[in-house]
């Protein structure tokens, strides 16, 4: 017996020490014998079809997988700029590759690979492919990058394409934000995680019908074994300065794999602005000029957090948990206004000041949960979504008012208590299946259910004694309830002659609306089909032409659907319209790509069916500025674009586009059409460059200019937007920092004029995006991660609080 126990004790550690030889190990070094950081290496089977192991190199160059089996390999190993070096190995022990020579990528590879420390452009059918990935544009804010993406213009709270508001998603999940909260959310987050930004001009039937244009940020996954993290941390100089803070981690093992990013941001932000408003008689001639000189001053601080976890239930069934939230615990929001009234003449009359002080406090959490099977032909996904939003603002007015010796004479004041909570329950389903090896067949059904319940009490006060009187004309309460059906089937197919890409979705939409206390009801009720098409023909390898069709709906945000008239001042009120109905948008494109990409040239016309525009209407009776959402009879827009993409050496490449473009915009006031048209032209200019023989310093400029355009019956000036981004590696590639310029011509700041039948005002807005930041962010971990993607889309929630009041 106890030479038995010897003997099967020998046997054990003789197996034990041959499992631990059963291993492979290597060093990866470039053309100059320098190793090679985080390169990926990939252990799969003969056949190349599953992944079995994998690593990343240290700063050393080497790598070593262990405790593998007797089998034949494959090793894969890759990195960012590089070719892909592959080697069939037979593993009966221990394996030493020696030394690993990679060489440079001579030219552009995949999607994934394109790039080498400077932004790449891929250009297909249906999209646009900003790829930013280790440049220094990831060293900013994703709003620096929402900035510097191609067809992309942001404007204050603004985003938009094509003169179209795009609807944002993050890794194909959905950001249900209002305008003013997206702005605040991607100034508040790193982009030091973002791998690309996909402008989808063209989305399929698979995406709600609400997404006219897709904007779609890619950010990194794990897609093999490993961890990843950074802490970044920035610091930004305007006129007042501002701080943010985050942090990205990314693991994954055989079970399961996760990502979180988490930012927080500390602002003041500043602006300025000279109105003037000219109030006319029943002729139309110049009765009192007011000219108002205006200082808002906003404190914020932001949490957002963007989250997924995964779990492998196995090969072919996937569990996912994933949010996206925002959380502004403190935001205060002041207005200082002084208005001087003249006569026709320019003789003085009064004035009045007007202290507006905010406090604000929201959040926005949204959660995903996703199931997905992979059948033998075929992939099967359900997901449901919640949101629950919840809003509350405190307001508080003080008016003084003097006479025409400037004498003072009285004092107004009012509070006012704002609230909205909204509950979004959703759940589809989605079944792809390929047709062919270049084809693929994809449909599904989905329900939502949108409960929103809001309400502002507004109360008249006593400036002597404090007391407070319910000012009940300008009180309300706003209940209302949506459900939409849909369903949708899309059929691509490619070949090297040409893609197809044609799909049909149908919604079914029920909405009612309630004010009780002022008892009026919006009830909606329609069917309607939004079909879409992308078609690409390849001339050669060098030549393609497309043509694109999709129509789109644009429902209105539910804080406009409500009637309450919130005032900012006595003079100033947002009114809500509870007769709005959506917009239809109908989008043709043609053009074509020359010259193996360097060139495309294209037109485009969309025609918007009852475009919904915020505009504002001057009352010459009551000298009161009334901004409102309204229905437009006729809104139709089309131009033609240029577009030039070349990389001029291997450290240089260059972006330029430029479109002329005509809008037309016609409605009825109620007293005759009003019609204006306006061509304008929109031009970018980009250039990046990689520095250094090890190219660690990396420089990005990026100039747009934006002429005189019509906008709602408001006509806005020539504007320069510009931006200057530069960052350095350190610390042994671990460390990274950056410093960046915004409007660095100070151009961004604009005029706008409104001129029509007995409305005539003007504005100059001076903008608060004018500051130089640096920043400093270190990263830490094992492996080289690359993207993977899962779509999730959803299109409700992003009509909370759309007006951004």
């Amino acid at each position: 017996m106890k030479f038995l126990l010897h003997s099967m004790l020998f046997l054990l550690c003789s197996l034990m020490s041959q499992a631990q030889e059963l291993s492979v190990s290597g060093t990866v070094v470039d053309v100059n014998n320098q190793p090679i950081e985080f390169a990926t290496i990939i252990l799969m089977d003969l056949d190349e079809s599953r992944v079995l192991n994998g690593t990343s190199t240290n700063e050393n160059g080497a790598f070593s997988l262990n405790n593998l089996e007797l089998n034949t390999y494959v090793v894969k190993i890759q990195f960012i700029g590089y070719q892909e070096y592959k080697q069939k190995i037979v593993l009966t022990g221990h394996l030493d590759l020696k030394t690993i020579q990679l060489n440079d990528a001579i030219e552009s590879l995949d999607e994934v690979n394109i790039t080498v420390k400077k932004p790449t452009l891929k250009r297909e059918a249906d999209r646009l492919i900003f790829n930013i990935e280790n440049t220094a544009l990831t060293e900013g804010s994703m709003l620096q990058v929402l900035k510097s993406t191609p067809g992309v213009l942001v404007i204050g709270d603004e985003i938009t394409v094509k003169n179209s508001s795009p609807t944002v998603y993050i890794n194909d999940k959905k950001v249900h934000l209002s305008s003013e909260d997206l702005n605040q959310l991607f100034e508040g987050s790193s982009a030091h995680a973002i791998k690309s930004v996909e402008v989808i001009t063209n989305p399929s039937a698979k995406y709600d019908a609400e997404s006219g244009v897709v904007l779609n940020i890619v950010m990194s996954k794990n897609l093999i074994t490993g961890y990843r993290g950074n802490v970044s941390t920035h610091y930004a100089q305007a006129v007042f300065p501002r701080y943010n803070f985050g942090t990205s981690h990314f693991f994954k093992n055989e079970d399961i794999s996760f990502n979180i990013n988490y930012g927080y941001s500390k602002e003041k932000i500043n602006r300025d602005g000279d109105d003037t408003v000219n109030f006319l008689d029943t002729s139309n001639n110049l009765d009192e000029s007011w000219q108002s000189l205006t200082n808002r001053n906003i404190w914020s601080e932001t949490h957002t957090l963007n989250a997924n976890f995964d779990y492998f239930i196995n090969e072919n069934n996937t569990l996912s948990v994933s949010t996206n939230s925002l959380y502004l615990p403190y935001y205060k929001y002041r207005i200082s206004n002084n208005t001087t009234i003249a006569d026709n003449n320019g003789a003085f009359l009064s004035r009045f000041t007007a202290d507006n002080l905010s406090r604000d406090d929201k959040y926005n959490l949204g959660f995903d949960l996703d199931f997905s099977h992979d059948f033998t032909k075929g992939k099967l996904a359900f997901n449901t979504h919640f949101t629950t939003y919840n809003y509350e603002r405190f307001q508080r007015v003080i008016s003084e008012f003097f006479d025409q010796n400037n004498n003072f004479q009285s004092t107004s004041a009012f509070n006012t208590n704002a609230n909205q909570d909204t509950q979004i329950l959703a759940a589809k389903i989605d079944y792809s299946l390929p047709i062919s090896e270049n084809s693929n067949f994809e449909t599904g059904v989905k329900f939502s259910s949108i409960q929103t319940e809001s309400a502002v009490n507004q109360f008249d006060v006593d400036t002597n004694t404090g007391n407070e009187t319910i000012d009940l004309q300008n009180s309300d309460a706003f209940d209302y309830n949506e459900h939409i059906y849909a369903a949708y089937a899309n059929y691509s197919t490619s070949t090297e002659t040409f893609n197809l890409n044609v799909g049909l979705r149908v919604e079914q939409t029920d909405l009612e609306g309630i004010s009780p206390l002022s008892n009026i009801m919006n009830t909606q009720d329609y069917l309607e089909l939004f079909p879409n098409v992308s078609f690409q023909y390849n001339i050669s390898d060098s030549y393609s032409v497309s043509a694109n069709y999709k129509r789109s709906i644009s429902r209105p945000g539910y804080a406009n659907l409500n009637p309450f008239r919130f005032f900012l001042n006595e003079n100033y009120v947002v009114t809500g319209n509870p007769n709005l109905v959506p917009t239809f948008v109908d989008y043709y494109e043609l053009k074509t790509t020359l010259f193996d990409g360097l060139v495309t040239v294209g037109a485009y016309y969309q025609n918007f069916d009852g475009d919904i525009s915020e505009i504002p209407r001057q009352n010459n009776t009551t000298n009161i500025i009334e901004y409102t959402s309204v229905n437009f009879d006729k809104t139709v827009e089309y131009g033609f674009d240029l577009e030039l993409y070349h990389d001029i050496t291997d450290n240089w490449s260059s972006y330029f586009v430029t479109s002329f473009y005509n809008r037309e915009e016609e409605t009825n006031f109620g007293n005759g059409f009003v019609t204006q048209t306006q061509w304008s032209n929109y031009s970018n200019l980009t250039n990046s460059f990689s520095l250094l023989k090890d190219k660690s310093l990396n420089v990005y400029f990026d100039v747009i200019w934006l002429g005189k355009n019509l906008q709602a019956f408001q006509t806005v000036e020539d504007r320069l937007f510009s931006q200057l981004a530069i960052s350095k590696t350190i610390l042994n590639k671990q460390g990274t920092i950056s410093l960046s310029v915004n409007d660095v011509f100070n151009m961004h700041n604009f005029d706008v004029a409104t001129r029509y039948q007995n409305q005539f005002n003007t504005q100059f807005i001076d903008v608060d995006d004018r500051y130089i930041k640096l920043g400093f962010r270190y990263k830490f971990g094992n492996t080289k991660l690359q993207t993977n993607e899962r779509t999730t889309d959803l299109e409700e929630r992003d009509r909370l609080n759309k007006s951004g009041n």
